[in-house]
């Protein structure tokens, strides 16, 4: 997830934008072939384009390259083919992807390191909104080596947006993707982090980590601004969940920046975690 500096020291991340708009659909394909751009190689752009992502401030980082500001891509991510032949470009609010988490019911354990005491509570309350959902899918805290670790790192503006927090997609094997990054950085959560912004932004990140992309994964300037962008079909999986609604959702946990506020699950995302948990 990334916020926007636009006001109030910049918050307006990747989870849902501070003015949102609808936005007309825009389902046009482009036949362009990528061309390196910020050290990141055009097979590489191609491969990201190749999964369904797009390749817009994409940025390489230590286990692989970041996209849409908080998805993390490793090398498994590029050489795995996907499974599913419901793969669909874009068409309705929630999708998630191929791999999901398996061996339902299930406990996931998650630990936090090296951070503040204020991540520690968000953690555990954004545990605990997820298990007041009863799915088969709950999360525990613990003190150490959770399946799900939780760390910072510290990385100030880019481009007119800093990260907030970021993490990856299930493995093959169904297992949650095991870390979440934190940004410690002044100017993601200033110096005396609200603890119910943390929160949300650890819920979004723990989304990703048991299979959703982002809601406005047709249109990504719902919720961030700039330009539209349609990241079209995925190898990795944008499968559409059934049951949620045909238009764009404002309050949804997973869109793609934050408002700066304490963003929670609404009706339509509690039926998706319910389909699928």
């Amino acid at each position: 997830m990334k916020t926007r500096l636009l006001f109030k020291t910049g918050i307006t991340a990747v989870l849902g934008a501070s003015v949102l708009f609808a936005c007309t659909k825009d389902n046009k394909s482009t036949d362009a072939t990528p061309v390196a751009q910020n050290g990141v190689s055009a097979a590489v752009l191609k491969n990201i384009t190749d999964l369904g992502f797009s390749t817009d401030q994409v940025r390489k980082v230590k286990d692989g390259y970041l996209v849409e500001g908080d998805i993390l891509l490793t090398q498994e991510n590029f050489t795995e083919a996907s499974t599913s032949p419901n793969v669909r470009i874009a068409e309705t609010e929630q999708y998630r992807t191929t791999n999901l988490v398996k061996n339902l019911p299930r406990t996931v354990t998650v630990s936090i390191s090296n951070l503040p005491a204020v991540y520690g509570t968000a953690t555990q309350n954004a545990i605990a909104r997820y298990n007041a959902l009863n799915l088969t899918l709950k999360f525990q805290f613990v003190s150490s080596g959770g399946q799900i670790q939780i760390v910072g790192f510290n990385e100030g503006p880019s481009g007119g947006y800093i990260t907030l927090g970021s993490s990856g997609f299930p493995t093959k094997k169904g297992n949650p993707y095991s870390q979440i990054q934190m940004n410690t950085n002044a100017q993601a959560y200033g110096t005396n982090p609200d603890v119910n912004y943390l929160t949300s932004v650890l819920q979004h990140e723990m989304g990703h980590c048991i299979g959703f992309r982002h809601t406005d994964y047709f249109n990504r300037a719902y919720s961030c601004g700039g330009s539209a962008v349609n990241e079209g079909a995925s190898n990795v999986g944008a499968v559409l969940i059934p049951g949620t609604p045909s238009t764009a959702d404002a309050g949804s946990w997973m869109l793609a920046c934050s408002n700066g506020g304490d963003r929670t699950f609404n009706t339509n995302d509690k039926i998706a975690l319910n389909y699928l948990y």
